[in-house]
């Protein structure tokens, strides 16, 4: 499902609609990377591909097992029992550039993060691969380093301020979840699918909001199968209510907009405009706001829906455009 065509979709929507100047940022360096995750999962991650071919040519980089409830959660000694001990499921292979992208990807989001912290009031990174599923020691949903969290902790390291991420990906960001489930200086907010529905299915619980200093910083909005603007729209007022009861300098928005109609992995019913809406909702809130994008499968539509969002998110009457256009807040 995440294709390069994706990305590519992605940034050619953005230049025919002349919304901001598209720039190659440096990869990630690793200190970044290693803030958030767990050393031993850089490594793997950038040696699977070579050691996997030549030790098991033709085969795909995929577990066997996992660990579940009463296994000991330690690291094997053998290739196979390590990647069943970062790797959480069995659709996410590493292939052989798969590393230089991750750290590229990562590489844009904290490029975002520069352009807050020299005033830009908006930024947007076209990460591929995906990050939200990746947590500090596992990767999975084709997610292999945590764009927005390392976006999160460099923003948080260089300012000591507060930061928020607001997560509108259809899948619960399991990944991003666990990495600042004790942490009180950054917010999680998310809007998914229900996770007793679907993957990643063990996470994104209402009941889940944080432990130690973390408690009360993780706000889970799961959303029943089939949802359209009309019940998203009052999620996101509570998502952003939140957000700004914690007060953050800066809002990391989780982009995916696997919750359109189309989308062939996903059950929301949210329309093209509805991202216009989304942008325009989140504007509001007058924050700093870096989109780093996410999920997102409808290869037609995904340009045009990532650029109704960051129309919404960018101009100042963008409420005002959104409301005269859906006087009701439901177009659906």
């Amino acid at each position: 499902m995440d294709k390069p065509e994706r990305a590519r979709l992605i940034a050619s929507a953005i230049e025919d609609a002349r919304i901001g100047d598209l720039i190659i940022p440096e990869p990630a360096e690793i200190r970044h990377v290693t803030r958030v995750h767990d050393p031993g999962l850089v490594t793997f991650l950038s040696v699977l591909h070579d050691e996997w071919t030549s030790t098991y040519p033709g085969t795909d980089t995929l577990p066997e097992s996992a660990v579940a409830p009463g296994m000991r959660r330690v690291v094997p000694v053998s290739l196979r029992g390590r990647i069943c001990y970062y790797c959480f499921d069995t659709c996410t292979p590493l292939g052989e550039n798969t590393w230089n992208a991750a750290l590229a990807s990562a590489g844009s989001a904290l490029a975002g993060v520069d352009a807050l912290r020299a005033s830009e009031p908006n930024a947007f990174a076209l990460c591929r691969p995906p990050s939200h599923h990746a947590g500090s020691s596992f990767y999975g949903g084709y997610c292999f380093l945590n764009n927005a969290a390392i976006a999160a902790r460099a923003w948080v390291d260089s300012t000591s301020t507060r930061c928020a991420i607001l997560d509108v990906d259809y899948h619960h960001g399991n990944g991003t979840q666990q990495i600042f489930y004790d942490r009180g200086e950054v917010l999680y907010v998310s809007i998914h699918g229900d996770p007793s529905l679907t993957y990643p299915f063990f996470s994104g619980y209402e009941d889940e909001t944080g432990t130690g200093e973390g408690l009360g910083a993780n706000f889970n909005i799961p959303l029943r199968h089939g949802a359209a603007w009309q019940a998203y729209a009052p999620a996101l007022d509570r998502a952003l209510e939140a957000i700004a009861r914690f007060g953050p300098a800066v809002l990391i928005v989780s982009l995916g907009v696997d919750t359109f109609e189309l989308d062939p992995i996903a059950s929301f019913r949210l329309k093209t405009h509805d991202f216009f809406q989304m942008g325009a909702l989140i504007s509001q809130g007058g924050l700093p706001t870096l989109a780093v994008m996410e999920g997102g499968y409808a290869i037609e539509h995904v340009g045009t829906n990532v650029v109704q969002f960051l129309t919404g998110l960018g101009h100042p009457d963008a409420r005002n455009r959104a409301l005269d256009a859906y006087p009701d807040g439901n177009e659906n």
